[in-house]
């Protein structure tokens, strides 16, 4: 029996194995001192095969940035939906974000470790992204407060800045000794004191000037 060719890889493992070098070469090197050269190097593929999957550096960029805020919102989806209890969904949500910036190959250290953060498509994708996770707390907000839904929305992107700035901060490590949990769950602990003060019988108008039925 004779070996004949080897079998082609099918296309979707492929441009995972692109993208899985790509993120790495992006990580080390920043966007414009990366080579599609480098990257179909690290990936086994010819630069034609990579240019096939991805016709430029930056829909290979994009492609990874779309991949990790995928994940991001499917996290803090997860930590919304899997609990009727708001003081762990809280918790829960600091500690996806937490996580998600302490992963050295996730999206956030493409995008707030990078050199293209001021490119307009990247920044619509982060702004979108910071927005639904805004609007994912906004509607349980919402729903167990009466609050009107421009309300709950300023609330949950309060919460959503809170754990981004935090978190941030955490990673920096210059002299924050704790742990990544304990780091999220210290920023879940004032956010939840805050957010509890609007109990489900709370008037859902007039907020900022106290106004509403007694």
């Amino acid at each position: 029996m004779s070996i004949g060719a080897p079998a082609r890889m099918p296309k979707e493992q492929r441009r995972t194995q692109v993208l899985d070098a790509a993120r790495a070469v992006f990580v080390e090197s920043g966007y414009y001192a990366a080579s599609m050269d480098v990257i179909a190097d690290r990936a086994g593929v010819s630069k034609p095969v990579l240019y096939q999957h991805f016709p430029s550096k930056l829909e290979l960029y994009l492609a990874l940035l779309d991949a990790g805020i995928e994940e991001l919102l499917k996290a803090t989806d997860t930590a919304v939906r899997e609990t009727p209890d708001n003081k762990v969904r809280v918790q829960q949500t600091m500690r996806a974000y937490f996580a998600f910036v302490d992963n050295p190959d996730s999206a956030y250290r493409l995008v707030f470790e990078s050199d293209l953060m001021n490119e307009p498509a990247v920044r619509m994708r982060v702004d979108v992204a910071d927005h639904e996770i805004a609007r994912q707390i906004a509607k349980v907000i919402s729903q167990d407060t009466g609050l009107l839904p421009d309300e709950a929305l300023l609330l949950g992107s309060g919460m959503q800045g809170m754990a981004q700035v935090a978190a941030r901060r955490w990673l920096a490590k210059e002299d924050l000794l704790m742990s990544r949990d304990a780091a999220a769950d210290l920023i879940a602990a004032l956010a939840w004191r805050g957010i509890r003060g609007f109990p489900l019988t709370h008037p859902p108008h007039d907020i900022a000037t106290g106004a509403g039925a007694d």
